[in-house]
């Protein structure tokens, strides 16, 4: 019963929220929008309205419109750059979790020299200190999906070295974030589904991690409920606003959960997924993994397999206590089907069997230190009987 409590990001939650930023105390006065190259920012009139309030508050801005869906090394050293030489005092992550990773990530390199590699742990990267600092971020989330907004991590893939690997430290906390769940209704079904069960595994995954807390399982298990409860409702009418409400906030104590406690080893698994085939969405790859990987771990960790079974609506009560742990996987198949997203394959993505050792590989090599937060700890034989059986 002991643990450390950090979160020092200010958090504006609520329908209509964005407005606030008119108003609040910002870190700067000239900041850089960080935004996807998809278009959609500027399609539904995020971006303009961002700029605006942000001159009512005094501040201008540039605008970086590179990221992609798996945020790569080449844009954070770009944006980084951008940011110098138009000399803004602060970052922000407009849209999704790649645009708010990729902003912390910008942050970084924006007040610290060489090459964004040089500070990651794991893979090739060479685990150096940051000297200088980091400029303040603001994320403006308009997926609920990563949690980002909430926490201090950032994934961005090394696409010359296929090493998609998180980072973290206190200083890429958000000094501000803003979760307004009206600039989430245009989130089309499917990507909304994806960005659902990624906010759920951050909930299951930082449950049944070694360095768990009471704080955080408290978070992870009421963002499993609210994302059990409500998910197929987002997905199946993105314009309800009550069901995108509690799904940002089901994404938002997820977040917290990634603050308070971690990721395990499927985390690791995707990555190595995507950093391959970066056409995958992060969430529909933990999707193909999840059944085969908690199916795995279910009777090595029953008391909590069960506790998130219940969480989930399953009656536990009367079923053998073999049988208890697996009634998380049959909710967990049982929401997939209702978020249509049962039917995912690797091998639609371009992912071969013949992968499978080569992933597993990667996986230990670039985010290692999340098997040692399994409360099972895989052999390399293990890994490739998980993706095995999640190969389709």
């Amino acid at each position: 019963m002991q643990f450390d409590y950090y979160i020092p990001t200010k958090v504006l939650f609520g329908p209509g929220k964005l407005n606030d930023l008119a108003t609040v105390s910002l870190p700067g006065t000239k900041a850089l929008i960080v935004i996807s190259a998809g278009g959609s920012m500027k399609k539904h009139g995020y971006l303009d309205r961002t700029i605006d309030l942000l001159k009512k508050n005094g501040v201008s801005a540039i605008v970086f419109d590179k990221i992609l869906p798996n945020p790569i090394h080449k844009h954070v050293m770009e944006g980084a750059a951008l940011a110098r030489e138009k000399q803004c005092d602060f970052v922000i992550g407009l849209g999704g979790g790649s645009s708010i990773d990729s902003a912390k990530s910008i942050a970084i390199m924006a007040k610290n020299p060489g090459d964004y590699w040089d500070y990651i742990n794991g893979g090739s990267g060479k685990g150096q200190p940051l000297s200088n600092g980091v400029l303040p971020i603001i994320a403006i989330t308009t997926t609920a999906g990563t949690g980002t907004e909430a926490d201090p991590w950032t994934v961005i893939t090394h696409e010359e070295r296929k090493e998609k690997i998180g980072f973290g430290i206190p200083e890429t906390f958000p000094s501000l974030s803003i979760v307004d769940p009206e600039l989430m209704l245009s989130v089309p079904p499917r990507l909304t589904a994806y960005q659902g069960f990624d906010a759920f595994f951050h909930a299951v995954e930082g449950y049944l991690a070694t360095i768990a807390t009471p704080i955080s399982d408290a978070y992870a298990l009421k963002s499993i409920e609210l994302i059990s409860t409500w998910l197929p409702t987002a997905v199946r009418d993105g314009g309800n606003l009550e069901a995108r409400t509690n799904i940002a906030l089901a994404n938002t104590l997820s977040g917290f959960v990634e603050s308070t406690s971690c990721c395990t080893s499927e985390h690791s698994l995707e990555h190595a997924m995507s950093a391959f085939y970066p056409e995958l969405p992060h969430g529909a790859g933990l999707i193909m993994l999840s059944v085969a990987y908690f199916t795995f771990f279910a009777d090595k960790v029953p008391d909590r397999f069960i506790t998130m079974a219940r969480a989930m609506g399953k009656d536990t009560s009367g079923v053998a206590a073999d049988n208890a742990p697996f009634l998380f996987v049959e909710a967990l198949k049982e929401l997939q089907i209702a978020c249509d997203v049962s039917d995912l394959k690797m091998s639609e993505y371009g992912i071969e069997h013949n992968d499978i050792p080569k992933l597993a590989q990667n996986a230990r090599h670039t985010m290692g230190g999340l098997f040692d937060l399994d409360r099972y700890q895989l052999s390399d034989r293990d890994v490739e009987k998980i993706l095995d059986s999640a190969y389709k």
